[in-house]
């Protein structure tokens, strides 16, 4: 049986020897239960989020896209 996430969340994920941490997507009910338990330990980055595809592509960034194309003058 699926479910279907009311939103989702992007955060910065505390990590171990990583000072700089890692972007990390949830649903919005595993944030609220993440926070619950350790409250401030990770970083809200934005919540709100209506799609999981959304969430992901605003944690990735420009991580994954393609190289920028660079076209030559033409003589």
């Amino acid at each position: 049986m699926s479910r279907i996430a009311e939103s989702w969340v992007v955060y910065l994920m505390t990590l171990r020897n990583q000072p700089e941490g890692m972007r990390a997507v949830c649903e919005q009910s595993e944030w609220d239960k993440m926070e619950l338990a350790n409250p401030g330990y990770h970083k809200l980055i934005q919540s709100g989020i209506p799609t999981e595809m959304e969430a992901e592509l605003l944690a990735r960034g420009t991580s994954g896209d393609p190289p920028p194309r660079h076209s030559r003058p033409r003589s």
